[in-house]
């Protein structure tokens, strides 16, 4: 482990370096832009930390992969879940467990899509609940409130931390436009949603306040039913011509019927679909308050700061099986112990930015400067109850976690001609874990960890419209309090290292623009948890690597009509030492694709989507046969692969109504989301109608 001195002196090279730095460049700052025609770019009115800019801007600057989803493609989509979206992006795969994604379930570029190794955001702010102190994935961004999702591969991710191995995902929430925007729609499983954003802003189009408000309700494919409510509020406003200011305030709470527990083999083949925990109820909340602060210092420098505070709940009612009845019954079978496993999560945390525009040995060069520190503490309890006693009984298990992390990064982007820069980076991510078992008579334990995390990235125009783009960083993923200090010792556990290299060519030819890039993770150390084996936790897996290419397609047709396609190929996915050397890894297909035919004309617009996902492994034993039993809690097999086509159509009336539809899982396939205790079903198809208007 290395120690907190070595983190400090680190950190205080960091800062000197980056002060030299700075002070040079603010000499200049205020003679020249670097901007065309001497102009800055307007930045965001709240969003002021954010993955990249607008969805061009990227072409020149980013030395990796950048996906943008704008708000059309969201609405084209009718998602019900930020899993529907994200499933369309090249190198995503999505482990399904429940329609709404309360939990996200995503891996990129081979890694498994059961475990967390990608960044989360919410307009730049991490909202996984945890991110060192484990159970990361209990909240996801509802997708109701989502403007645009920009999804960022590669070495420009070094800019963010921890957790960025696979990349970062930055769920870019809605301002609401001037008025009220009243929308609603219902579905299959007696589902209803409804929608409104109330927004107003001054003359002077600086200041401006609003609301968004979604309700959603369902029975739920397999009964596995939900009642959401979320509710956002953003404020604004210019201070003066350099100072803006802006906060945002947001509340979620959804009831769940869900479980751990899927369906055994033979129910599944029979096509019974009914939820297989009837009783289990996934209980959900959270309140967030971020404040935004910029200042533009000169037209060269500006700095960025924002602060952060969110409190997640999330308790989880789960009755106890009779394993040897289930088996018998072909099901499973209930007794009457429930157990809640009750936990709660408090994170706060500030981050700032300077960025510089200047020169560099006679180059134009833009250097950004960042500062973070994060606190993060979590309360753990099981409760014992039954059913007669209901969510009431003994605390057995009190565990307190807690972690504090700084991290501190420099960046410089040089011109060394119009047609090559380059992009060298250093980030340091120091961080403390703490546990103490209260239940036991308060012993406890701590660990610490640094991280140096250098990387290099480079951008070169072969001509106007045709870009190479490449870079080598490496990455980590903290071990969890819970795997770090297992049993209250220092388990001695480094984060999984990662060293990413990627390489890629974008550009248009004509009519078609193409984004094509190969990619190497190559982890020193990675730990998978699987289904089978749950002690795989409690130490370094070893050595994996992912290899693997992507490629996306665009291009208009005649008519109005557009074709657009991505596909992912990952060969080599695998570990390297260890028990398992040789297999997969879970939840990583080789093959994955997308395709969709859309149309646009007259205020009306359709398109056919096809997605495609390639068989895929449940445990990194990589086992084939799936258990037609409760098998002893241990789940794995091959899952097949599948293609879903969907279908989405839309209708502008006139400036104030729009109506919408679709019909998803068009031709009905039946197919395996995900293992855990049995099986998660792919949802059946679905119909889905309904409108926006704007008052």
């Amino acid at each position: 482990m290395s120690s907190q001195p070595v983190f400090r002196l680190t950190i205080v090279a960091t800062l000197i370096s980056s002060a030299l730095f700075s002070t040079a460049a603010l000499a200049q700052a205020g003679e020249t832009s670097n901007e065309p025609n001497g102009e800055r770019t307007a930045p965001p009115r709240i969003e002021v930390i954010r993955v990249f800019g607008q969805s061009a801007a990227h072409r020149y600057d980013e030395t990796g992969s950048v996906v943008i989803l704008d708000r059309d493609f969201i609405e084209q989509m009718q998602p019900l879940s930020t899993e529907d979206i994200l499933r369309r992006v090249p190198g995503i795969n999505i482990k399904g467990e429940e329609e709404t994604s309360i939990v996200g379930n995503f891996g990129i570029r081979g890694l498994s899509a059961s475990e967390s190794k990608s960044l989360l955001l919410e307009d730049g702010v991490p909202v996984a609940p945890g991110l060192f102190i484990g159970n990361d994935r209990y909240f996801n961004p509802r997708i109701q409130r989502v403007e645009r999702v920009e999804i960022l591969k590669g070495s420009a991710s070094l800019r963010y931390g921890p957790s960025t191995i696979g990349g970062v995902v930055n769920f870019q929430t809605k301002t609401p436009d001037h008025g009220v925007l009243l929308s609603s729609r219902v579905g299959s499983f007696n589902m209803r949603e409804v929608n409104l954003e109330v927004g107003q802003h001054n003359d002077a189009h600086d200041a401006y306040a609003g609301i968004i408000f979604t309700h959603a309700q369902s029975d739920g494919f397999m009964d596995k039913g939900y009642e959401m409510n979320d509710l956002m509020f953003k404020a604004g406003t210019s201070l003066s011509p350099d100072h803006r200011i802006g906060v945002k305030f947001s509340y979620h709470e959804n009831d769940a019927n869900i479980s751990y527990r899927g369906l055994f083999l033979d129910d599944y083949r029979a096509g019974e679909r009914y939820n297989p925990a009837p009783d289990d109820w996934y209980l959900q909340d959270r309140i967030a308050f971020d404040v935004n602060y910029e200042w533009n210092i000169s037209p060269n420098v500006s700095l960025k700061t924002i602060a952060y505070w969110s409190e997640v709940t999330r308790d989880y009612w789960r009755y106890d099986v009779d394993t040897a009845a289930s088996n018998l019954a072909g099901r499973w079978v209930y007794t009457d112990n429930l157990t809640g496993n009750n936990r709660s999560f408090d994170r706060y945390g500030i981050e700032t930015r300077l960025s510089v525009h200047h020169d560099l040995f006679g180059n134009r060069a833009n250097s950004e400067f960042g500062l973070r520190f994060m606190q993060e503490s979590s309360d753990d309890m099981r409760i014992r109850a039954t059913r007669e006693t209901d969510r009431t009984g003994v605390n057995d298990r009190h565990i307190q976690d807690s972690a504090d992390s700084y991290a501190g990064y420099a960046q410089t982007r040089v011109e060394l001609s119009d047609r090559l820069a380059i992009t060298p980076g250093v980030r340091v991510e120091n961080y403390t874990q703490n546990r103490v078992v209260l239940s036991d008579g308060n012993p406890s334990a701590a660990t610490s960890n640094t991280e140096v995390l250098p990387g290099v990235g480079a951008t070169f125009a072969l001509t106007q419209n045709a870009e190479l783009y490449g870079g080598i960083y490496r990455a980590f993923s903290p071990a969890s309090n819970g795997v770090a200090l297992d049993g209250l010792t220092d388990q001695n556990l480094r984060g999984e290292r990662s060293v990413n290299y990627e390489a890629g060519l974008r550009g248009r030819a004509g009519r078609l623009s193409y984004d094509i890039a190969a990619f190497l993770m190559d982890f020193s150390n990675q730990v998978v948890t699987g289904n089978s084996d749950p002690n795989l936790s409690q130490s370094n897996a070893g050595k994996t690597e992912h290899l693997g290419f992507e490629l996306a397609l665009q291009y208009p047709l005649v008519g109005g009509f557009h074709l657009d396609g991505n596909a992912t190929y990952v060969p080599k996915s695998e570990f390297r030492t260890g028990e398992f050397s040789g297999n997969r890894l879970p939840y990583a297909p080789e093959w994955m694709a997308n395709v969709a035919l859309s149309y646009r004309g007259d205020g009306f617009s359709a398109a056919l989507t096809a997605h495609h996902r390639g068989e895929q492994f449940g445990d990194p034993a990589n086992r084939v046969e799936i258990p037609s039993n409760a098998a002893g809690g241990i789940w794995g097999g091959l899952m097949p692969s599948y293609t879903v086509l969907d279908l989405f159509t839309q209708y502008q009336v006139n400036d104030q109504l729009s109506l919408f539809g679709s019909v998803k899982n068009l031709t009905d396939k039946q197919y395996i989301g995900g293992l855990r205790q049995g099986i998660y079903v792919g949802p059946e198809r679905t119909f889905e109608v309904g409108f926006r208007f704007r008052f």
